[in-house]
């Protein structure tokens, strides 16, 4: 196809995912899905992404791209709205319910946070300024569209008079109406400065597993204070939590090369300090995934450590639990949890 045709409402040229969405938007359900069929469940969703964004697109752009498919006709094709109901609808027409709702699922925490993408180059202190004097609930909703890390920084920097009111509003939280979303983002848009109009919310949750990822990410001291606030207000919501953290000990359920992988990257003398008082199980899986040289190190850095602060275990083991979900999170291993690892007979 050319790429010729301009993005509504700028000068740039449309993308072939933004061709193929306009194309589908003119065409009926049932046979717009025979096409989406011919795609993959990846494309599928980046063009489902663009459907979301369009909505309504004007005519000449629409005229314009229909016009490249030459064995193409504009007859009949008269509805151009887009939106979530009609990529659910033609999703579900392609993959069924339960697969449709799994690309949407994911779709929702791609464009999650768009209306909050100006904070995207924010320093941590800048949006902890922004959000100074704040409902919990409302630096909660801001905290659901940051990046983990970023959200990570901005709790370890809320007042620790309000930080568990946060994390409880946080894992509580139900979907977020894009009028709510639009509003909280205007008001803190204006506070910075910003120029730049937000791109269409979509729903947004936070929730259990979201904050989870936030606390796995935190320093130490965040991650307990943060605990031990919930387990004093909602100790059934703060082992519900905990049961779902990764932890230093969840390194024995890995897979061997994916273990090696983490290992590489940690220095020896902290993964040495993480080892300290650790179970006999944790300990052999370290030492057997590591090289000769580098397990001789590790035996004389334990032998010549001596008594460790608590604090300072808790802290080496906290970075080896960073380095696995940054892996994680950039597909190099797999963790495998508890809920995952059933079998059904």
């Amino acid at each position: 196809m050319s790429a010729l045709v301009p993005a509504p409402g700028t000068d740039r040229p449309l993308t072939g995912a933004q061709k193929v969405a306009l194309i589908l938007m003119q065409m009926e359900t049932e046979r717009a899905a025979e096409v989406m069929k011919q795609f993959s469940e990846l494309e599928a969703e980046e063009i489902s992404a663009e459907i979301v964004r369009m909505r309504r697109v004007d005519d000449e752009t629409v005229d314009r791209t229909l016009g490249e498919f030459h064995r193409l006709t504009r007859t009949g094709r008269t509805s151009r709205r887009g939106g979530k109901e009609t990529a659910l609808g033609l999703l579900e027409a392609s993959f069924g319910a339960e697969r449709a709702a799994g690309v949407m699922d994911r779709l929702a925490s791609n464009l999650a946070g768009q209306s909050f993408e100006f904070l995207d180059d924010a320093e941590p202190g800048q949006v902890i300024a922004l959000l100074e004097g704040e409902l919990p609930q409302t630096i909660a909703l801001v905290l659901a569209h940051l990046k983990p890390a970023q959200a990570s920084a901005v709790l370890a920097g809320v007042d620790e008079r309000v930080r568990t009111d946060v994390a409880q509003a946080f894992a509580t939280m139900g979907t977020a109406t894009p009028e709510a979303v639009g509003i909280v983002a205007g008001v803190l848009r204006s506070r910075a400065g910003a120029v730049v109009s937000p791109r269409e919310s979509v729903e947004v949750v936070g929730g259990i597993a979201p904050l989870v990822e936030i606390i796995n990410r935190s320093d130490v001291a965040t991650e307990k204070a943060v605990l031990d606030g919930l387990e004093a207000r909602d100790p059934e919501l703060a082992e519900d939590i905990r049961s779902r953290m990764l932890t230093f000990e969840d390194i024995v359920k890995l897979e061997s090369r994916d273990i090696q992988q983490v290992l590489r990257g940690i220095d020896s003398k902290i993964l040495a300090t993480a080892m300290k008082g650790a179970s006999v199980a944790v300990v052999e899986t370290i030492r057997a995934n590591v090289s000769e040289r580098n397990r001789e190190l590790l035996d004389d850095e334990l032998q010549s450590m001596g008594p460790v602060r608590v604090s300072q275990v808790e802290e080496a083991r906290a970075e080896v639990v960073r380095s696995v979900r940054e892996l994680e999170a950039q597909g190099v291993i797999t963790v495998h949890r508890a809920e995952e690892d059933e079998l059904v007979d």
